[in-house]
């Protein structure tokens, strides 16, 4: 199964006072973390979607190798857009499935992510890990779950697609990580400092 990376850069971070994609954890940006994060093998492909200030990201968050970026002109619109843009540019790289990643969830472990990966490979439409019941990051979906992300209503987005298709849906184990990302100063301190 030929399977593409995707990680959503795209958001201005409000909240957080700037480009979540530029938090800095442990000498690496936030970005490449999780492209590091991504890169693992049997993904051909990493695509990183990027839309608020855009070059600034793409010129200030380090050496992104081997991730190729595109930019999500209408990034306002919600993540959906942005995955639907990554969505896209797998497509044309001939991906089967795709592997989305938040940018904001610099924690996960690698296990998780091979989890997922391994998930996808057998046979599952969706595959999530999930950490004291809760769902978390990243998310793996299968090529003929596309049409429906495509239809799917803007402020939903892939949660739509998890509430009316459960039946698609492999839960994976994962790890605290998984479920932890970042949206305030608060929360980033709680990353910075984290333990586990």
């Amino acid at each position: 199964m030929r399977i593409a990376a995707v990680v959503l850069a795209a958001g201005a971070g409000r909240r957080i006072g700037g480009p979540k994609a530029l938090l800095a954890l442990e000498g690496s940006s936030f970005l490449q973390r999780s492209v590091a994060l991504v890169s693992r093998p049997g993904v051909e492909a990493v695509y990183v979607v990027l839309g608020h200030e855009a070059e600034r990201v793409g010129r200030e968050a380090g050496p992104l190798d081997p991730a190729r970026i595109v930019v999500n002109p209408r990034y306002e619109s919600g993540m959906l857009s942005s995955l639907l843009v990554g969505l896209e540019a797998a497509e044309a790289g001939g991906a089967e499935a795709v592997l989305i990643h938040p940018v904001d969830h610099p924690r996960v472990a690698l296990a998780t992510v091979d989890a997922v990966l391994a998930s996808l490979r057998s046979g599952a439409r969706i595959a999530v890990p999930s950490w004291s019941n809760r769902r978390g990051h990243p998310a793996g979906f299968a090529r003929e779950t596309w049409p429906a992300l495509h239809a799917a209503p803007a402020d939903r987005g892939a949660r739509e697609v998890l509430a009316l298709h459960p039946e698609w849906i492999e839960h994976v184990p994962g790890d605290a990580g998984c479920v932890a990302g970042v949206n305030t100063p608060d929360d980033y301190e709680r990353i910075v400092r984290w333990t586990g």
